[in-house]
Formats: C-alpha cells, sequence, structure tokens
C-alpha cells in the first residue's frame, strides 16, 4: 500500500501548513542540509525500512525526509502525545513517508500507533526514550528479526538500554546519540534552555524576573534551563541528588537546596532529571499557592500527578495546557501541558539550528551502524568521535568560520614525551 493509504494520521487536508513548517527549518539546517546532498548521492539506505519514533513536528519530519532521500522506506510515530503536530504529520504522508500519530490520542491508541510501526518489520530504528526498543524486546520480539541497530536520542533512552544490556538482553546495537559531545553540548543545553522558556512563556504568558525558578536536575538540560531563567531575571534555586553538580551549581551562582526547602520559595518548577516523582506530596503540601509546576524531562512521571489529585477537591483547565489543582486547604497549584515536556506539549520544541546538529547525528549515526552492526555486537556504543568532530565542522562551514588545525611540528611534539 501506499503511504497515503497505509498512514494513520487526523487530516491529511492540513498538509499545505505543515510543508510550509518544514520548508521552514530545512532552510534553517544547513548541516543536515549537507548530508541529505550525500545521501541522495550514495544512497546508504537503499532497500532498507527505517522506523522512527521522535517528538512529530517539522524538524523531526525533515530528518525522516534526509533518511528517505538515502533510499529507506520510512515509518513514523510520535514519542510524545502531546508533541505530534497534525498538519507536519500530514504533511510527511504527502511525501510518500508512513505516519501513524495523531495529536493527543487515548494511551492505548498511542501504544498502538507505536506498535504499527513495528510492524513493518524496520531494518533500522530511530528512537527516543527507549519506547521502540522496548516493545520489540518486552512484548512483540517476533517484529525484530530484520533489526540491523539504531540510534538512541535522550538520556532517559541510553539509561533503559543500558540496563538492557547490563542484564544480557539487548539483541541488537544501538548508538547512544545523546552522549555525543554535539548533542548533550548544544542540544541539552542551549536547545532545552531555550525551548523550556518559550513553551512556559507561551503558555502563562507571566513574567519570569523577579520570580523564584526551581530547576531540579543540573545535568546539561538542567545547566540550560537554569542560565536561560537566571537570563530572564530570575531568581534560581537548584536541586541536586549529586554532590559534584551541586558544587558546580553553587559555583555558577545558583542557591542550592533540598527539594523540601525549595517547594516552600518556588514560583516555577522545572524538572529535568529522567527519573520518577522528584516533585510529590511531601513537596505539594508545602508550596506558594499559585506555583506552577513543568517537566523536561521525558515521561509524565518527574512531577507526580496522582499524589497531587489526591490533595485537591478538583481541577479544572484554565487555560490551554494549563490545568489547575485546587487543594483541599484553598491554595491552587497550576501544571503545565499534564506534566508532559513542556517545550514539545506547549511549544515548538528546540530550535532548527539547534536541531540541525543534533539530527545530523542521527543521520550519520543511523549510517555508522548500518554499515558496522556486524562488528558491533548487541551493544550500546558511543557515536564516534569523528562523526561528532564531523558535524561540528559542518556547523562551523555552515557559519563562515574557520579555525586552526594543528601543524606537523605541533602534533610530532604532542605525541612525544621525551624531547620537550
Amino acid at each position: 500500500m501506499s503511504a497515503k493509504e497505509n498512514s494513520i494520521v487526523t487530516d491529511l487536508a492540513l498538509a499545505p501548513e505543515g510543508h510550509l513548517k518544514i520548508g521552514w527549518v530545512a532552510a534553517h539546517m544547513p548541516v543536515l542540509n549537507r548530508i541529505r546532498e550525500q545521501f541522495e548521492k550514495e544512497q546508504p539506505f537503499k532497500g532498507l525500512k527505517v522506523a522512527i519514533s521522535l517528538h512529530l513536528e517539522a524538524k523531526t519530519a525533515y530528518l525522516a525526509k534526509v533518511v528517505q532521500a538515502g533510499g529507506a522506506e520510512v515509518t513514523i510515530t510520535g514519542s510524545n502525545p502531546l508533541s505530534t503536530q497534525d498538519d507536519v504529520c500530514a504533511a510527511l504522508v504527502e511525501d510518500g513517508i508512513t505516519v501513524f500519530a495523531k495529536y493527543n490520542p487515548e494511551p492505548k491508541e498511542y501504544k498502538d500507533l507505536m506498535v504499527k510501526t513495528l510492524e513493518t518489520k524496520p531494518d533500522l530504528i530511530i528512537d527516543d526514550g527507549g519506547d521502540l526498543v522496548s516493545i520489540l524486546h518486552a512484548e512483540r520480539p517476533d517484529l525484530m528479526t530484520q533489526v540491523r541497530g539504531g540510534a538512541e536520542e535522550t538520556t532517559t533512552g541510553i539509561l533503559r538500554l543500558k540496563s538492557m544490556e547490563k542484564e544480557g538482553t539487548i539483541k541488537f546495537p544501538m548508538v547512544a546519540v545523546n552522549d555525543a559531545f554535539c548533542k548533550y553540548l548544544f542540544d541539552n543545553r542551549y536547545g532545552t534552555g531555550q525551548s523550556v522558556w518559550d513553551g512556559i512563556n507561551r503558555t502563562t504568558n507571566l513574567v519570569a524576573a523577579g520570580k523564584t525558578v526551581v530547576v531540579v536536575g543540573y545535568g546539561w538540560c538542567g545547566k540550560g534551563v537554569a542560565m536561560r531563567a537566571k537570563g530572564l531575571g530570575a531568581n534560581v534555586v537548584v536541586t541536586e541528588i549529586d554532590a559534584i553538580r551541586a558544587v558546580e551549581a553553587y559555583m555558577d551562582g545558583f542557591t542550592v537546596l533540598p527539594m523540601i526547602e525549595a517547594a516552600k520559595v518556588g514560583d516555577i518548577f522545572v524538572t529535568v532529571t529522567g527519573n520518577r516523582d522528584v516533585i510529590r506530596g511531601e513537596h505539594y503540601e508545602v508550596m506558594k499557592n499559585g506555583a506552577i509546576l513543568s517537566n523536561a524531562g521525558h515521561f509524565d512521571i518527574e512531577v507526580n500527578k496522582p499524589e497531587l489529585l489526591a490533595l485537591s477537591s478538583g481541577k479544572r483547565v484554565v487555560r490551554r495546557n494549563i490545568e489547575e489543582y485546587q487543594l483541599k486547604d484553598g491554595r491552587s497549584i497550576y501544571l503545565l501541558a499534564e506534566g508532559r515536556l513542556v517545550n514539545l506539549a506547549a511549544g515548538d520544541g528546540h530550535p532548527a539550528e539547534i536541531m540541525d546538529m543534533t539530527f545530523a547525528l542521527q543521520a550519520m549515526s543511523l549510517k555508522y551502524v548500518n554499515d558496522n552492526y556486524k562488528t558491533i555486537g548487541a551493544k550500546v556504543v558511543n557515536v564516534p568521535y569523528e562523526l561528532d568532530e564531523q558535524v561540528a565542522h559542518y556547523k562551523l562551514s555552515s557559519l563562515g568560520i574557520g579555525i586552526d588545525r594543528l601543524t606537523e611540528e605541533q602534533k610530532a611534539y604532542l605525541d612525544s614525551w621525551t624531547e620537550h
């Protein structure tokens, strides 16, 4: 069947707006455009099926088109029910890519759409949060007979994959794209930092200056969120479980507190840990009236919603993507985007120029794993430094920036331990 006959999307009539969105980001993704030119010539995925699960908006759509340009038959689904953009889905279908995705489907349908993506029996996978890989291993091993390997986008996904590797259950190689320098230094820090505040500001229409912002977790994403909050004029508090990161946050100029203390002073909370229940019942009990909760981790479990509901007499939607929980003691606590990724569920995700580098890594890592899956074996591997560096060179070239290179004498000096 054709992509149009096989796909499950909300409305194909939305395609024109989707094409405009994809066209806009493509014009601002020079690194991925350069890789697309290479793929069109080399056809590295000719005759192969590729399944993709990522936040299905315009930048992801363009990655799918780049993989398709390399000869692949591409099927794509969303990695978050609230980040899927229906017009982008429709545009991809018109471009010959099979899409199983809708905005805000019921939980069962959301899972079914992922399974349908895997029922194409892909050769290669691009995953976000380890969802496709988890379904294959835990529920549908019959669908991974052809899988050569894949690439994982997120910290959460890599943690899941490494757990599988430790248990000896992983059946094919996965490249840890999130651990590449050009991913976490730029995407996690500058991308998350900007897009989280895009989502919060667009959704609440409130000022950040003067407010106390609590950033829960000081990994690369947390660093970016805190940095941008400071730039907006907020007072920033960081909570951590890692002593080294806590010292780093302190030396970066932020107040460091245990969560139970931070809960008392925060006006806006952003969770970026990848773990569950980092904001929970004991914290809600001491929060200010009007506190705003948001999440920028992968799943909607960082903010414990059942415990918040249990403390409430009711809840209501007060604005698109804002739920007011009316606590039994009269206070109100506001939750953004149902506790899902605020930068995608309530915004457009990372800037195109940032995702240009990340998705270039995805495309190159997919080619790498396809070329080397027989020798890599069933395990989690890092992006080769050469690919990481190549993406950086492409980025610099697109900016018109040149850098120095070592002379032969300098190389010899660095390689020697006897002549100094």
